[in-house]
């Protein structure tokens, strides 16, 4: 009898789900465009202050996991226990929960067959200057970084193909470099007014 996913270790998940790269899909925008209003319509738009389509996805041309990875901004008012409860109802999965700064993750498209045709990442925060933001706005206008980057995932998969968070810290002096860059460049266009 095949375990249920939520009974596999850490490293179980990571040898059922390893890390794919795919050329770009024009088809991620439309993906993100219907699961927004999905979102929207359960949490309800009156809870939302700012969703995104964040992540390597956003990027035309850029070489990715085929992952819709969306930021979903909230204010102090919004009931956290609530907003987890009515996307968990929706199928969305909770796979972790941060503090300092708060951050709920949530994910959807992983199944006990594999990887579904389509896979979405769903990151809750209060809003705030999310450094992701301004990641994905420097990549879209310098193609040369775009091309750096997609570089550097394709290395790296040789190693961390079943370890994703070592995939993730492997490639965060990178992404914290430019992201740094992008918000000298782009003078704090995401801070709370």
């Amino acid at each position: 009898m095949k375990k249920q996913l939520s009974e596999m270790t850490l490293e179980e998940l990571w040898g059922f789900f390893p890390i794919i790269l795919k050329e770009y899909n024009p088809q991620y925008i439309n993906w993100y465009e219907n699961e927004k209003q999905h979102i929207i319509d359960i949490v309800g738009s009156e809870n939302i202050l700012r969703i995104s389509h964040i992540g390597s996805t956003a990027v035309k041309g850029l070489i990715s996991k085929p992952t819709i990875d969306i930021l979903l901004e909230i204010d102090g008012c919004c009931d956290v226990t609530k907003l987890t409860n009515v996307l968990t109802e929706a199928g969305w999965g909770l796979m972790q929960t941060e503090s300092n700064p708060t951050k709920i993750k949530f994910c959807k498209g992983y199944t006990p067959n594999g990887f579904a045709d389509k896979v979405f990442h769903l990151h809750v925060a209060y809003m705030g200057d999310w450094s992701e933001l301004y990641f994905r706005d420097y990549l879209i206008v310098h193609p040369v970084v775009v091309a750096e980057y997609g570089k550097i995932k394709q290395d790296l998969l040789t190693n961390y193909e079943h370890d994703r968070d070592g995939y993730t810290r492997a490639k965060s002096d990178f992404v914290l470099k430019y992201s740094n860059t992008a918000k000298h460049e782009f003078h704090s266009r995401y801070k709370p007014k």
